[in-house]
């Protein structure tokens, strides 16, 4: 834990970063049911290129395993959970089947209110699923000088939203990868091509059964799989 919190706290303005939009529109000739990938930098895939980014990286696997989904990257740098509300409608515009939450970091790197984050994602994720969309939340932590009251009631609050709203849950999106030199960029927080490499494999753990259930069934090559 303190080789995440040495290389997670000197660099955690970086996530921050400029309010640009990587997003990626789907080709309006596209009919595949449509996969958002809803979040920050960490989902825009800031420092790396755009076919290096977790949701490309996803759009490979699920095409390599016979799903047949459009992946769009609808990741904002810096975004928060209010900055994410405020995108809902145009996330709805896209028709997703699914929408991949992950959202809240700079929340809480920025020490605002838990209970304001809460109440953010709690208002877009009954939008989401109001407007006929499957939702799985990416969970986040924080490093400890945040202290642990802080931090605890943070990681708490995604398992809350997850049991409240019936979601599948990704416990903690940067697992396997947080505090990893080898699996980061310079800035000690954004993920290298191999690190979204291990991103999407624990996405995918989540993302599979979440898909063999509730969306369209799979080409025969995945059950070959």
């Amino acid at each position: 834990m303190k080789q995440f919190h040495d290389i997670f706290v000197p660099a955690f303005l970086m996530l921050l970063g400029p309010l640009t939009s990587e997003a990626i529109l789907s080709p309006a000739s596209d009919d595949r049911p449509r996969i958002v990938a809803f979040g920050d930098s960490l989902t825009a895939g800031l420092g790396v290129e755009a076919d290096e980014s977790y949701p490309a990286q996803l759009q490979r696997r699920l095409d390599s395993l016979g799903y047949h989904y459009r992946v769009i990257n609808a990741g904002v740098s810096g975004d928060t959970t209010a900055g994410g509300l405020r995108r809902v409608s145009w996330i709805l515009n896209n028709k997703p089947e699914l929408v991949i939450l992950e959202l809240g970091a700079n929340d809480g790197l920025r020490g605002l209110s838990i209970d304001h984050a809460k109440s953010n994602l709690r208002q877009i994720i009954r939008q989401l699923q109001d407007g006929g969309t499957t939702v799985v939340l990416a969970g986040m932590k924080l490093p400890p000088n945040y202290g642990h009251e802080y931090t605890a009631r943070f990681e708490a609050m995604y398992r809350m939203l997850a049991k409240e709203y019936d979601l599948a849950l990704i416990p903690f999106f940067l697992e396997g990868v947080g505090g990893s030199s080898s699996l980061n960029q310079a800035d000690g927080i954004h993920p290298t091509r191999e690190g979204y490499e291990i991103i999407v494999d624990q996405v995918l753990k989540v993302l599979r059964p979440v898909m063999n259930e509730r969306l369209p069934k799979p080409s025969a090559l995945q059950k070959q799989s």
